[in-house]
């Protein structure tokens, strides 16, 4: 029976950081000791962030920040995440035409107040959605999740 939670959200349009999640899902499945919740960030909530070990979040990059779904999702969480957990972990992901640092910067900004711990370096996919940046987000998915099952986080 799967001892770690992960919640992994993402908000796409064009389906490009849906895509990147799909493959970050399927690198989390690979860690057996780890239940996973995969979902739209209009559908998370905070019920959904309180029951998770640790936390994905994939965004598109629009005009320099976010997707207004994701910081939704964070400005719904926020205040009454307050106080009921610390330095929970987590990654993010991110599809862009520029380079991805307004958003990852912003997402960052917000998860220090909850407070979240970043515990491994963002993906940021650049243009199109390769097969490395694939891989990347399968890494991605897989690390953290097998950093929450062994308690490493």
């Amino acid at each position: 029976m799967p001892d770690a939670k992960l919640l992994i959200i993402y908000h796409s349009q064009t389906g490009n950081t849906e895509q990147m999640a799909h493959q970050v899902l399927r690198g989390a499945q690979e860690v057996e000791e780890v239940e996973i919740r995969f979902k739209r960030a209009l559908e998370a909530d905070l019920d959904d962030l309180l029951w998770s070990d640790g936390i994905i979040i994939g965004s598109p990059e629009n005009f320099g920040y976010m997707s207004g779904a994701v910081k939704d999702f964070l400005d719904r969480t926020y205040y009454p995440a307050q106080n009921k957990f610390f330095n929970k972990p987590y990654g993010i992901f991110i599809s862009c035409e520029n380079d991805g640092s307004g958003a990852v910067y912003n997402i960052q900004r917000i998860a220090k107040g909850y407070p979240l711990k970043q515990v491994i370096d963002p993906v940021i996919c650049k243009g199109e959605v390769t097969q490395e940046y694939l891989d990347k987000c399968h890494e991605l998915g897989m690390t953290l999740a097998a950093g929450l099952s062994m308690s490493i986080y």
